[in-house]
């Protein structure tokens, strides 16, 4: 059985996934998470530091998975384009649910730092992944753009088409 503050999170994926982060309010959390409202109080002061929790716990998942994923994977250049398959992975695992952080930002005002910087942080450590791979500051960073418009070409047009595009781009740039 799942913690009242597991509960609480799993229930405002689902719930931001559906209705986004400004239409989904935090009495309709409490009730179908099924906690008590102080226990929602007991561990979020506000729907902000739900968000923050809630983008910290989707960043660790989601780079468990990219880094499970890749894991057989031994050179740098094979894990790199292998993590284009992972989108399409995840497009068939989550719907074409597209980015979490990205469809967060597109809701929250951008004088909201306490949410923006952890999105931020996110985008900030999948630039340093692909960095890692490749040692190349311009190379990896090119192929963070593709990767990141793969994400969201993706979900506009609930297709993997670009993101098998942007691999073999990025095959060709990296051979």
């Amino acid at each position: 059985m799942k913690s009242p503050r597991e509960r609480i999170v799993d229930t405002t994926f689902q719930l931001f996934t559906k209705q986004g982060y400004n239409s989904t309010g935090i009495n309709q959390i409490i009730s179908e998470a099924g906690v008590a409202k102080a226990s929602f109080y007991q561990y979020f002061r506000s729907k902000e530091d739900l968000c923050v929790e809630f983008l910290n716990v989707r960043h660790d998942y989601w780079f468990g998975e990219l880094n499970h994923f890749l894991a057989k994977e031994k050179d740098p250049k094979s894990k790199t384009i292998k993590a284009f398959d992972f989108l399409v992975h995840m497009n068939a695992k989550e719907n074409f649910r597209g980015c979490s952080f990205l469809n967060i930002l597109s809701e929250i005002p951008m004088d909201n730092i306490k949410i923006l910087s952890v999105i931020q942080s996110h985008k900030a450590d999948l630039r340093n992944f692909f960095l890692e791979l490749l040692d190349n500051d311009e190379l990896s960073d090119h192929i963070y753009m593709l990767f990141e418009s793969s994400i969201t070409e993706s979900q506009l047009f609930r297709s993997n088409e670009l993101i098998e595009k942007s691999k073999k781009i990025v095959t060709n740039l990296i051979a």
